[in-house]
Parts: C-alpha cells; structure tokens; sequence
C-alpha cells in the first residue's frame, strides 16, 4: 500500500516536471492530444502533415488572434489545442463561446467528448465532465456558452476567451463576454475569434481587415518561387458547368510556371518550414498589434480539385451556392448581386412635391420601435386598371409623405398619436417589440386603425397571419415583405421628397440579402444590416399596412385617373 501511494506520487511528480518542460502549445499538441487521421480515420498522435498552416497559429504569442478561414481546416481543433493547453500547463481557465446554447451542447457532447474519448491525457485533466457548460480542472475550468443569453457570460473570470464562428453569434453580447477578463493578469490574457465570414465589413472580416492579414505561401515544386493558392489563378477546372462530368479531371496548378501542383502529393509540398518543409504565413502588414490568420479551403487534403471545382460550377447561376462556395469554400465574404441597394438608387428617387398632410386617398404609417421610434407616412396611388388576381402592393405607387424619428422616448406613443391624425392615417402597422404593452395602448387608441407585427420565419411569401381581434397582430415573413419594401426602389414605384434626410438614405441602404441552408439543407434568403436600419423597417411596416386600409376592398376614389 505504502509503495503504492509512493509511486503515484513520484509518477505525478514526474508527469508535472515533464508537462511543465513542454513551452509551446503546437509540441503539448504533438505529445498529449490524440486524434483521427481525416484520410484513414485511424487513431493517433496529433499531427501538422495535414494542417500545417495551424502550427504557427498554435503558438503565437498575440493577445488578439483573428481566424478567418474556410469550412473544415482544422480551426476549431486548434481552439480546443490552445483551450487544453492553457487549462494543463499554465493552470488558467478557459470561456468558449459558440453561436447558441443549442451549439455549445453539441461542442460539449460532440467535440470535447471526442477529445476525451480519444487522449488519456485530456481525460486525466478533468475532474468533472458531466455539467454542459462547466468542466473542472483542478483550479481551472472550461466554461462552454452560448452567446444568446447575457447571464451565462457574466460572473466568470477567465484568460482565455475563444469566440467559435463569432458570425454566427449575437454581437451586441460579445463585449459583454471580453469584460470576463478584466480581473485578469495582463500577460496571461487571450482571445481567439474565428469564423467562416458572411458578408463584407461585418463580424470576422472587420476584425481581420484590422489584422496582420497573413496568407499561408509555400515554395512551387517546380519552378520555387513562393506562392499561394488562390481561386481562381490556381485552379483549372476541366468543365463548362455542373452537369459537365469532365470536372472530375480538375487540378491545382502553379499561378506563375503553370505547372500541375499533385494533390496526392500535397502533404510534401505543403510541409511547414518548422517541420523542414518550406511552407509559412506570411504577413500582409507587419505594423499591427492583432494577428490575423486567412486560409482557404484549396489546401486541404481532404477536399480534392474535382470536388472544389464542382463547388465553383455549381454556384454560377444558384445565389446560395455562390454564397456557400465563397463563405465556406474561398474564406471571403460575399454579397449577391444586387442584395443591397446603393446610395444612387436611393437618391435617384428624389422629386419635387409639397411634403405633408395629403389630400391623396390612401395614406398609410410604418413605426419601427428602438431607443426611440422611427416614422415613414406614405400617400398611395393604385392602376386604374389593377388586375384583381394580383395583391394591391404590386399595383400600388408610393409618395413618401414624411421620414424621421421621434424625440420622446420608445414608450410614448404621442408624437406618433399626432402624426397619425395630423396626416389622416388610413392605417398603420406597429414593430410589436420590445415595448408591446405601449404598442397595445396605442393600438386600441385608434382601434380598427393599427396593427402590432410580429416576425415569423415559418410563413412563406407574403401570407399574413391576423391573430385574434382583440390582440390587435399579424404574423408575416421579414425576408419577403423586406424584398417588396426595398424593391420599390429597383422597379421605380416609390418616390422621395428632395429633402430626404441622410438617415433615411443610410438605413435603407443598410440590410443586405444574403442567402443560407436551414439545418433541412433547404436554400432561403434574410436580410441582415451592417448598421442602423430602423427606417428601413418603418418603409416594410408602411407598406404591410397597405393590405389593411380600409379602402383595400373598394374602387371608389382610389385608382388612379
């Protein structure tokens, strides 16, 4: 018993002495993690043969390290590396935070629990596994969160924080989360963000664009000069199109000598100058303080060329194909086509006519509600020869009436009471968030007059569903009331006055339509914003109320003559 209890504690002491020579995370990676060989699927030592570009993200020193990447390249096992490692040697706790609590289940079941299933090592770490969200180490624990819910991010102290597909997340939260390690010692803190980006100038594009902006280059086999992989001067894809099977023949090349680059080959022409290879990142600025990793998916030995090819055919003529091809297949952020409107297209609306109360016959008002509440009023003119099998909207020609944004508080209705009888509002429709109650009071203030909207994703096209009459709401998509809203502006039936105010040019131009996959794989589009949009919403509630007039069923004094 007694030598028993003796060389456990010799062992352990051996095994600190040992874990405390091991200075960088990439060598604690080599010795401790265990993981599955992506071409085999066969257990073994953690390796760089198939990600080299990770090890030198593996060990710099940066405060703040910006992933931008490609789907599937190892980023997210290099978080978990860096977490583990952080946890073992240096004994400091570590915040993960993922997208939705919903996210940080699976991590914690899927991801965490296959490391545990695979390395000893990791599993001797943790002295309790079974709490989702918390993992305990010794002194130092692993919290796993959602980035919806601002309770779960406070009351946590921690050096290390590791935003996972920080695009994903809910902004507004994440300096919520950073204020965690502001009881922190200066040099132990870190914070690592990663994502597949989605659209230009927001979440992880922002923070890279700000980086070191480093590219992954590596010496051509045949002519050596340094080099990176980049679409499309690195690729030649034998096809025409998607139904073109000749793109099975595709294959990487030197952008310089034009030389085929073997893809079974790449774990030799991709070995990291480390590892006595002659691959390494290099900067695209050397005078910032955030270091910046971009990598995309044309050096991964898993996804061949034929497989990259079929990914860029397939996305010419699909939008949400393009979209996914150069979000998750290029790394870069991307923006259909015409998603957004342009300043220009705005502006070109501007006309001369007297602003104010209308004696026109259809007058409607949208109320977008914030900080403060936003207002468009809107006189309308319909075909005097409008199909009846088409909705009134598609028939309809709009006059902006007035634009702009209360001085009271989100709560006070008054103003908005003023303008809806000053104008002789026919009908208008109210955001039911987040001051429903005041929305209510004002709703039953002009009863029969105002509606409450509330967003639903499951409703399709324009469909609208009235909840029960004496709750004053009504249920329609945002993303299809959203396109007729803005599309006025693309088929030229809506005009301004020619003092329409920088605001109101600035939130119009603000959502962007940009195209994703339901977890059923099914293709849809939504508009997110780069910056404040509450009039651009205030236009799509001006318009749903359109459908509610009063008048709506009538052709008496409405079409225009």
């Amino acid at each position: 018993m007694e030598s028993d209890i003796r060389h456990y504690f010799l062992d352990q002491i051996q095994s600190k002495l040992q874990r405390g020579s091991i200075g960088t995370c990439s060598r604690w990676a080599e010795k401790y993690r265990k993981i599955k060989d992506p071409l085999t699927d066969q257990l073994g030592d953690w390796t760089f043969n198939y990600h080299p570009w990770l090890l030198e993200m593996h060990d710099c020193p940066d405060r703040i390290i910006i992933g931008q990447k490609a789907a599937q390249l190892g980023y997210t096992e290099w978080a978990l590396n860096k977490a583990f490692f952080n946890i073992d040697i240096h004994a400091l706790s570590v915040l993960y935070i993922l997208p939705s609590d919903d996210d940080a289940s699976d991590f914690s079941a899927d991801r965490f629990g296959r490391a545990l299933e695979c390395s000893p090592h990791i599993t001797k770490m943790f002295d309790s596994v079974r709490n989702v969200q918390h993992k305990r180490a010794g002194y130092a624990s692993l919290y796993v969160r959602g980035s919806r819910s601002r309770s779960k991010l406070k009351s946590i102290d921690t050096a290390l924080i590791i935003f996972d597909e920080l695009d994903e997340m809910k902004q507004e939260n994440l300096a919520l989360a950073e204020m965690r390690q502001s009881g922190i010692r200066e040099d132990a803190i870190q914070q690592i963000k990663l994502s597949t980006p989605t659209t230009p100038e927001t979440g992880i594009n922002v923070a890279y664009r700000g980086s070191s902006q480093d590219h992954f280059f590596f010496k051509c086999p045949s002519c050596s000069r340094l080099i990176e992989l980049e679409y499309p001067d690195s690729i030649v894809i034998t096809a025409q199109d998607k139904s073109d099977l000749g793109y099975k023949n595709s294959y990487y090349i030197c952008r310089y000598c034009k030389v085929k680059l073997n893809h079974e080959l790449k774990q030799q022409w991709l070995k990291h100058k480390l590892r006595g290879g002659t691959s390494r990142f290099v900067p695209g600025h050397t005078d910032r303080d955030t270091h910046g990793f971009y990598i995309n998916q044309m050096y991964s030995s898993v996804v061949s060329p034929a497989t990259f090819a079929l990914a860029a055919l397939e996305g010419v003529d699909d939008p949400t194909k393009a979209t996914e091809f150069v979000n998750s297949r290029l790394g870069q952020p991307y923006l259909v086509e015409g998603a957004k409107l342009a300043e220009s297209q705005i502006l070109s609306k501007r006309r001369s006519y007297a602003k104010g109360p209308t004696s026109d016959p259809i007058v409607t008002m949208g109320v977008d509600v914030g900080g403060v509440m936003h207002v468009e009023i809107d006189s309308w003119t319909i075909k005097s020869d409008r199909n009846p099998a088409l909705d009134i909207n598609d028939e309809a020609f709009c006059k902006v009436l007035y634009e702009g944004r209360t001085s009271g508080a989100a709560t006070d209705f008054n103003e908005v009471a003023a303008l809806m009888t000053e104008y002789q509002v026919d009908f208008c429709v109210v955001d039911s968030e987040p001051e429903r109650r005041a929305a209510y009071q004002f709703a039953t203030r002009f009863w029969g007059k105002v509606y409450l909207c509330d967003f639903i994703f499951s409703i399709q096209g324009r469909a609208i569903i009235p909840g029960p009459e004496e709750e004053c709401t009504v249920k329609v998509n945002r993303t299809s009331w959203m396109d007729l809203a803005l599309g006025r502006f693309k088929n030229d039936t809506i005009i301004l006055p020619e003092d329409v105010s920088p605001e109101y040019v600035r939130h119009i131009c603000a959502p962007q339509r940009v195209y994703k996959k339901d977890k059923w794989g099914k293709d849809y589009g939504l508009y997110e914003n780069t910056a404040a949009d509450h009039l651009a919403f205030s236009r799509l509630y001006s318009e749903l109320a359109l459908v509610f007039a009063p008048w709506a069923g009538s052709t008496q004094d409405i079409y225009d003559v």
